[in-house]
């Protein structure tokens, strides 16, 4: 298992400032936002509705540029690379994971998880064996062969982890993973995640509302007035209340 105290970051994000023109207005979302993470470690994310949690992750995956501020992966500084290098790096280094699944629903679970590897350019054979082995280690040997519409919204949701991780990111990014499903499934799907983030060591930032989950993660970061704070998940609680 990695030492996450002694590990240098994977993911860190320094002085991140960003805004969005509101008529004439500029709204502020980011004021200064620093985080780390490292290898194998889960990162909770909390914050009220319209904090700015989403935005903060499409920042950190890469999918928008911040007014100020670094994006630093594995030491290096993906605000000041092309757009055709940021595009590079987000495939190989970065996976994502919704609250809604976005899964392809013409293909089955296996085809959902081996498209993003045979573009990465794996072969098809060892892009199907990834495959299925991650699939397998989810709960879904024996579903592989199922499209989206044949399965449930936790198994969906759970093909859909195995996508963001099927290129062997070094970071994960999920956005309310499993705010569409009901407690028991959320408690299931989000248990085989973690196992997930520990067995392949990738350094995953989990924004959620579910305080329980929260609480299994192995710190909570939250998000207020354009800064992330560091915090007990039992004050968060409090806080939440």
């Amino acid at each position: 298992m990695v030492d996450t105290l002694q590990a240098a970051p994977v993911l860190r994000l320094e002085n991140l400032v960003h805004a969005y023109a509101q008529g004439d207005k500029q709204i502020e979302i980011l004021r200064g936002a620093c985080a780390s993470l490292r290898a194998g470690e889960a990162v909770g994310l909390l914050g009220p509705s319209g904090a700015g949690k989403s935005t903060l992750l499409h920042i950190a995956g890469l999918l928008e540029r911040p007014n100020g501020g670094a994006v630093f992966i594995d030491g290096v500084d993906c605000v000041k690379l092309s757009d055709a290098e940021r595009t590079t790096m987000r495939r190989s280094e970065i996976g994502f994971v919704f609250q809604f699944h976005h899964l392809l629903r013409d293909f089955s679970a296996l085809e959902n998880v081996v498209l993003p590897q045979t573009i990465y350019g794996l072969s098809n054979s060892e892009a199907e064996r990834r495959g299925r082995q991650l699939l397998q280690s989810l709960g879904l040997g024996d579903r592989a062969d199922h499209r989206p519409g044949e399965l449930s919204g936790g198994e969906q949701q759970r093909v859909a982890i195995a996508r963001a991780v099927a290129n062997g990111p070094r970071v994960l990014l999920a956005d309310e993973p499993t705010g569409n499903l009901d407690p028991p499934t959320a408690d299931r799907v989000f248990e085989q995640l973690l196992s997930l983030v520990r067995q392949s060591g990738v350094a995953a930032l989990i924004a959620t509302h579910n305080l329980e989950l929260a609480a299994r993660m192995d710190r909570v970061l939250r998000l207020m007035d354009g800064l992330l704070m560091e915090e007990d998940v039992v004050v968060a609680k409090i806080v939440e209340v």
